[in-house]
C-alpha cells in the first residue's frame, strides 16, 4: 500500500476531487493548510501590489516576508498497483506549468485497519 500526500492549489480542489473519483479513487481526506515553497509566497499579484505606492503602506502592516499561502492537502492510501494512476491523475489535473502547482509525496503504508469490521490491509481500501 502507498500513502499519497498531495499539496495543491485551492482552486483545483473540485476538479481534483472529480478526477480522482472518475479514476476510481473516490476515497481521500483533504485539509486546508498554509505553507510556502521556494517562491517564498511571492506571486505575480503580490509583485503588482508592490509596484503600487498606495499599497506599500498596507503591505507594511502584513508583516515581513516570506508569506504563507493557503493550499489544500490531499491524503489517500491506495494499493501498490494504483499508485501511478493516483499520482498521474493528480498531476494531470493540477499542472499549470506555473510556480505553486504543488507537490506529491509517496510513502510506504505499513498497514491499515477498518475499525468497524476488523478487516486489515488491502481489503480496507475498497
Amino acid at each position: 500500500m502507498k500513502h499519497i500526500i498531495a499539496i495543491i492549489r485551492n482552486v483545483k480542489m473540485n476538479e481534483t476531487k472529480q478526477a480522482l473519483a472518475d479514476a476510481g479513487l473516490p476515497s481521500f481526506t483533504a485539509l486546508g493548510v498554509t505553507g510556502r515553497g521556494r517562491g517564498r509566497g511571492l506571486g505575480p499579484a503580490y509583485q503588482q501590489v508592490l509596484s503600487d505606492i498606495d499599497s506599500k503602506e498596507m503591505l507594511a502592516q502584513l508583516g515581513p516576508e516570506p508569506r504563507l499561502k493557503s493550499k489544500r492537502l490531499i491524503m489517500l492510501v491506495v494499493r501498490d498497483e494504483k499508485k501511478d494512476l493516483a499520482v498521474q491523475t493528480i498531476i494531470n489535473t493540477n499542472q499549470t506549468g506555473n510556480s505553486g502547482d504543488g507537490k506529491i509525496f509517496v510513502i510506504e503504508a505499513l498497514g491499515s485497519f477498518r475499525i468497524r469490521t476488523g478487516e486489515t490491509d488491502d481489503s480496507t481500501l475498497d
